[in-house]
């Protein structure tokens, strides 16, 4: 007897149609869903980066303006504000730069004395990004230990 093929009411043959069962819908899913989530995750904000940076740069310039100070005997400042930041006291005006980004600030008036004493009382400064005042980046020593970042919390800003 021949076989025959069953046929649906569109005059297909049964075994012709075949979809995705759910099981496979699912593990699809599943891999887009891993695959945004670790895409969302290894993006950074682009503001808080940018803060980090420049705070790794003015740990790197205030630790070099101290070892001047105290290489040569003389008193160095640092001064800083929105438009950028200035150290007074050396010969090398190298050392005084304006911000990487636009975006980055601290307050007006705000300054620390780098030297020449190997001991220097303890001191911070606050770097903010002007256009979301709420993140915040701390840099400062104890006067022992070379300058560093010390939280990247939020704290009072201007």
């Amino acid at each position: 007897m021949p076989r025959r093929h069953a046929v649906t009411t569109s005059g297909l043959r049964a075994s012709a149609v075949r979809g995705f069962t759910l099981l496979e819908l699912l593990v699809v899913v599943a891999i887009m869903a891993m695959a945004t989530a670790g895409v969302s995750l290894a993006m950074r904000d682009s503001s808080q980066t940018g803060l980090e940076r420049e705070g790794q740069r003015l740990v790197a310039l205030l630790e070099s303006a101290r070892m001047q100070s105290r290489a040569r005997g003389i008193a160095v400042h640092w001064q800083g504000g929105a438009q950028g930041f200035a150290f007074s006291g050396l010969a090398d005006t190298s050392l005084s730069r304006n911000w990487l980004s636009a975006d980055t600030g601290v307050r007006e008036g705000q300054a620390l004395l780098l030297g020449p004493e190997p001991i220097i009382e303890r001191q911070t400064v606050v770097l903010y990004s002007l256009s979301q005042p709420q993140r915040s980046l701390r840099i400062g020593t104890d006067g022992l230990r070379p300058f560093a970042v010390l939280s990247d919390e939020a704290t009072a800003t201007p």
